[in-house]
């Protein structure tokens, strides 16, 4: 099944510097090689939709390019359309014969960071309610907000009534817990420490993380509130001087190298990354 993934952040409204909506389909087109069977039963994930937000609360009486004019340009498109593409993108060629694609059977998911609407949906729930409805207040969870996130949120976000109206289901992504990151580190084909293991291969080096030292960069990673992507800033901070100081270092042919978590804080202590916490 036909699969892309688009970014929201470069559309703008047709005639403006930008990328056309309707590309959002070139991109499918070409994933199933310009098959428009294929292409009407595939499925859009487009990313970033929180950053065409509306910049204001109230509908704007001037354009907005990037936001508002987007959003009401996608919308027969979420809905089930036919819908003219140029399936190669429309800036570049504008000679090139446009393709018809029926987008009732394409499922669409949009996805974002929403930064600050936890603050909306605060405002909602009325976690600061005092008297009578103090129950209330101890049966909601003030650190994970997000779990009660519903269209009404997403309204007062800034995306149009229009457009929310179009997508049915609206869900959270709990944040990602301690267990979670130590399995990115270690788990998947390409994970993080296995890349690094790779490298210290190269100059004949055997890498070898004790658990402790990858318990260590995850609490650290929750600690500094950076996510999945912070895991390589400190596995740099923590690893970069090994990296190229004990090729040669070590001597031997069996070169052997073995991270516990004392060498990992004393190394994090004197990055960076360490000093700026510090501070």
């Amino acid at each position: 099944m036909p699969f892309t993934i688009v970014d929201a952040t470069v559309f703008t409204e047709a005639g403006y510097v930008g990328e056309d909506v309707e590309s959002i389909l070139s991109r499918l087109l070409q994933v199933c090689d310009y098959d428009v069977d294929a292409a009407e039963r595939g499925i859009v994930y487009i990313d970033e939709i929180d950053k065409i937000a509306r910049k204001q609360d109230n509908p704007s009486i001037t354009r907005d390019v990037s936001g508002e004019g987007v959003q009401q340009g996608m919308l027969k498109m979420l809905e089930g359309a036919e819908v003219l593409v140029p399936p190669q993108g429309g800036r570049k060629h504008p000679e090139q014969k446009l393709v018809k694609i029926n987008t009732q059977n394409i499922l669409f998911i949009c996805g974002g960071a929403f930064d600050g609407i936890d603050k909306i949906i605060a405002r909602r729930v009325n976690t600061q309610v005092i008297g009578y409805n103090k129950k209330q207040e101890d049966r909601i969870d003030k650190d994970n907000l997000l779990q009660y996130v519903g269209h009404q949120d997403v309204k007062n976000y800034g995306l149009i009534p229009e457009l929310v109206g179009r997508m049915p289901v609206v869900v959270h992504l709990d944040p990602l817990d301690l267990d979670a990151l130590r399995r990115i580190l270690t788990e998947p084909r390409n994970a993080l420490l296995r890349q690094y293991e790779k490298l210290f291969a190269l100059e004949g080096i055997q890498l070898q993380l004790e658990d402790s030292a990858i318990d260590f960069i995850a609490e650290k990673a929750m600690e500094y509130k950076l996510g999945a992507r912070g895991l390589r800033s400190l596995c740099e901070a923590i690893l970069t001087e090994a990296m190229f100081d004990l090729p040669t270092a070590i001597k031997g042919d069996k070169k052997q190298f073995t991270v516990d978590r004392a060498y990992a804080e004393s190394q994090l202590e004197g990055s960076r990354m360490g000093r700026l916490k510090a501070a």
